[in-house]
C-alpha cells in the first residue's frame, strides 16, 4: 500500500517537510497557509473546514 498525500487537521506527519493547504478536491487556494513539521507531529487546523493537507511540490 501506499501512503497518503492529504492529510485532514489533527492527523500526524508522515515525514519531516512542508505542507501546504490544497481545497478537498485538490484544487489550489489563494494565499494557502504552509507549515514546516517533523515526522509525528500534528497537522494544525486549516483555514476552512472545506481544506485539507498536503506535501509541497518541489521546485
Amino acid at each position: 500500500m501506499g501512503q497518503n498525500r492529504q492529510f485532514k487537521p489533527g492527523q500526524k506527519a508522515p515525514n519531516n517537510g512542508t505542507y501546504v493547504e490544497i481545497g478537498e478536491t485538490g484544487s489550489t487556494v489563494v494565499n494557502p497557509k504552509m507549515v514546516k513539521l517533523d515526522a509525528g507531529d500534528a497537522f494544525p487546523e486549516t483555514s476552512n473546514h472545506n481544506r485539507i493537507w498536503t506535501y509541497q511540490r518541489k521546485p
